[in-house]
């Protein structure tokens, strides 16, 4: 995408067919202000559309073997390797991502694809012996798995195309159709992915796209929907939640990013991790490091470490291929945080690096002498900002981790294995990342959180079976 070209209006995908909107909505660059892309309102009509296909293409869906669904998903990795320059600079234009983050997105969401095509071939039940009592011996039962129907799935702007990525292919890939709903700030990333399943020769129908808001609270709501699987804010994700019914969702939601340093921690690995892994994708991912607890024998050195580590990222215009943290994803978004800063800073918390900002862009900051109640601590910042604070008793520590609303990842660095484990027992959170920092994902883990970071988990083979059902079968013999 060359950035003299003419803003590129998005379509939505319906029954196999590209759908114009009547109504569109601009998509600008954070960085350069320019429009980039034009997305479209789906109306009620578009909805009762999508669905009706949707629900049609379930019934081909199911009755495609795992072969043919795996073989769909090989073709659309392919035409992805040779897209995957052209989406990578969509995505930082219209996200103001960094090129080098949306290129190593692009890399991801090869694994996500071909991870689901591996699952698509192995999807298996399980036997369930009966002869441990009377009533059951002599009979043979066994599980199971059937494609779930309908799935609904809605995906946010911080990693716009792998998160649709472990929508779409999962779905897929267990037999389903899906009905999906782009973030409104990235609808052309969005759409080139829905675009290689087009042209993969997926089933007209499996896969449809919508766009706005509105449409995306009474997809959620429709009936037709058998399964709900959401990425987003802790907000959203409760809505969604309440509106579900009976059906089953995913939830990935937000945190607050922990990450515990202890003193026979390995301090020189701890502090870039802790530093890059703050200042990534500008502080937008939900598992970003936001909260440092630094034993105080080590936190003034600790601190000074991850201070002029932050100073070496270059920020700046993220299509530079040397830029490490682009732009928010708007001004507005910029100025909420810059104002959570301020506001920690006039509450006694110290301004050790960053803090300045310009349009959608804020510069990497670190605080110390953070206080539990501030903003940047207790809620998520989703922005290019660590807090440190110190502690004596790393008991506490897991007790104010476990306690807190939020529940998604953590990390912790010690050397001592008996500490480790006692992390794992105690801290809860969706995952521990042992000797590394809370911000550590790769695609086919079982990724997801706790308490109001949410419910279910991604990655291809958990989406999937969360995506199927069980049928017991039961023979008497």
């Amino acid at each position: 995408m060359s950035q003299r070209e003419q803003p590129t209006t998005v379509p939505m995908l319906i029954d196999g067919a590209w759908r114009e909107a009547d109504t569109l909505l601009d998509v600008r660059d954070p960085y350069r202000g320019d429009i980039v892309s034009r997305a479209p309102e789906s109306t009620r009509v578009d909805l009762d559309d999508a669905l009706n296909a949707a629900v049609r293409a379930k019934k081909v869906m199911a009755a495609m073997p795992g072969f043919e669904r795996a073989a769909v998903l090989r073709r659309a990795i392919a035409l992805l390797l040779e897209r995957a320059d052209m989406i990578a600079e969509i995505m930082s234009r219209e996200t103001g991502k960094a090129i080098k983050d949306s290129r190593n997105e692009i890399i991801r969401s090869q694994d996500t694809l071909s991870l689901s095509a591996e699952e698509a071939i192995r999807i298996e039940g399980e036997h369930v012996p009966l002869d441990g009592t009377a009533m059951g011996a002599g009979k043979i039962a066994f599980l199971l798995r059937f494609p779930i129907g309908v799935v609904a799935g809605i995906t946010p702007f911080n990693a716009p195309f792998n998160l649709a990525a472990h929508k779409i292919a999962p779905a897929l890939a267990a037999g389903n159709s899906i009905v999906i709903k782009p973030p409104p700030q990235a609808p052309r990333t969005v759409h080139e992915l829905v675009r290689l399943f087009v042209d993969a020769g997926a089933p007209a129908g499996s896969v449809n796209s919508l766009y706005g808001n509105e449409i995306g609270q009474l997809l959620v709501r429709d009936p037709r929907v058998d399964f709900i699987t959401f990425t987003g804010s802790t907000r959203v994700g409760a809505e969604i939640k309440a509106a579900s019914g009976l059906r089953r969702v995913a939830l990935e939601l937000g945190g607050t990013g922990q990450t515990i340093i202890c003193e026979d921690g390995d301090l020189k690995t701890a502090a870039p991790l802790v530093a890059r892994n703050a200042m990534r994708l500008a502080g937008q991912s939900c598992i970003s490091v936001q909260n440092v607890f630094v034993h105080s024998s080590v936190i003034e050195t600790f601190s000074k470490s991850v201070a002029e580590e932050v100073g070496k990222l270059k920020f700046g215009d993220p299509l530079d291929p040397d830029t490490d943290v682009g732009t928010l994803i708007d001004e507005a978004a910029a100025r909420r945080v810059e104002s959570w800063v301020e506001e920690a800073v006039s509450q006694g918390a110290r301004l050790m690096a960053g803090g300045g900002r310009t349009g959608a862009q804020l510069e990497p900051t670190v605080l110390s002498g953070v206080k539990p109640d501030m903003k940047v601590v207790c809620q998520e910042v989703f922005g290019p900002v660590v807090s440190l604070q110190a502690f004596d008793d790393v008991e506490k520590v897991f007790d104010t981790i476990s306690d807190s609303p939020f529940g998604l990842q953590c990390g912790i660095f010690t050397a001592r294995l008996e500490l480790a484990m006692r992390a794992v027992k105690r801290l809860r959170t969706g995952g521990v990342i042992l000797n590394g920092t809370s911000t550590w994902r790769t695609d086919q883990l079982a990724y997801g959180g706790v308490k109001d970071s949410g419910i279910g988990r991604e990655g291809p083979r958990y989406a999937i079976r969360d995506m199927t059902e069980e049928r017991l079968v039961l023979f008497n013999m």
